[in-house]
């Protein structure tokens, strides 16, 4: 949970626990979260390092006599990974308040249209392959009331969480990595050339990129004046994610590998290896 929801100053088992057990805190607002897009509707991408950017939108319905600050009271949208909403093996959610235009009023209800950004930070919120596949969609409400003057020797703080599971989904996946080489170079033509290389994608227990077994790589060709790339056969990659193959040099031009991506795992490409003909 991040900062955002305020429950992120609390450990997440104490805002699941407070969904299984009666609190006294107040009552649950009658909130909607409907029309959710992650991503754009694109795979969320992510490698060792670099933060990604997930940007959420959302229609947000909420009682006209409900005043949400930001600040004691929060509203928003997070990704989740695991059974159900009480069974969460991993959460991912907004660091800033979202953005929100009042689209339509009664006078019971407020609708908004709403934008919100989730920060995927691999280093700190990704932690298994099992984050990889697909997360599901809840909106949360959390709301804080607190009285800090300890003049009578008191303080109390009162914390209330809801959570309500939304249609919708978001696929994570880990990043990929391709690279080739062809030799020898210069190669006469009709020679043979050999075009090795190795496909990579993100291992964020170790939080470095480890070989991808087993997979089929394209390996292709764009002569030189030509304007795409073509493919010439299939590669399955090997130990470490090795991959070896030979052709024929038949002209000028670039070799390269593509890799189409799996359900866990994003697409690459490795940059073109230019090949000089003689």
């Amino acid at each position: 949970m991040r900062k955002y929801a305020i429950g992120a100053a609390v450990s997440g088992a104490l805002a699941l626990s407070a969904l299984a057990v009666p609190s006294a805190s107040a009552a649950t607002p009658d909130l909607s979260f409907s029309n959710v897009v992650v991503n754009h509707g694109k795979a969320i991408v992510v490698g060792t390092t670099n933060t990604v950017k997930v940007p959420v939108t959302y229609t947000f319905a909420r009682p006209a006599d409900l005043v949400i600050d930001d600040m004691k009271s929060v509203a928003g949208i997070l990704l989740y990974r695991g059974a159900s909403l009480s069974r969460q093996e991993n959460e991912l959610g907004p660091d800033d308040a979202p953005i929100c235009t009042t689209t339509a009023t009664t006078a019971t209800t407020v609708t908004q249209s709403c934008t919100e950004v989730i920060y995927v930070e691999p280093d700190e919120y990704l932690y298994e392959a099992a984050d990889a596949g697909t997360w599901k969609v809840a909106g949360f409400y959390s709301s804080s009331v607190s009285d800090n003057d300890d003049s009578d020797n008191h303080i109390s703080m009162q914390f209330g969480y809801d959570m309500w599971g939304v249609p919708g989904s978001a696929q994570v996946k880990r990043a990929a990595k391709l690279t080739v080489n062809a030799t020898p170079e210069p190669v006469k033509k009709g020679a043979t050339l050999t075009v090795k290389g190795a496909l990579t994608r993100a291992d964020w227990a170790s939080g470095r990129y480890t070989g991808y077994k087993g997979q089929a790589a394209a390996l292709q060709f764009k002569a030189k004046g030509a304007g795409a790339y073509k493919t010439v056969k299939t590669v399955t990659s090997g130990t470490a994610g090795a991959l070896s193959t030979t052709v024929k040099a038949s002209a000028d031009g670039s070799y390269r590998y593509s890799f189409a991506g799996t359900s866990t795992t994003g697409t690459a490409t490795a940059t073109g290896d230019y090949v000089d003909v003689k």
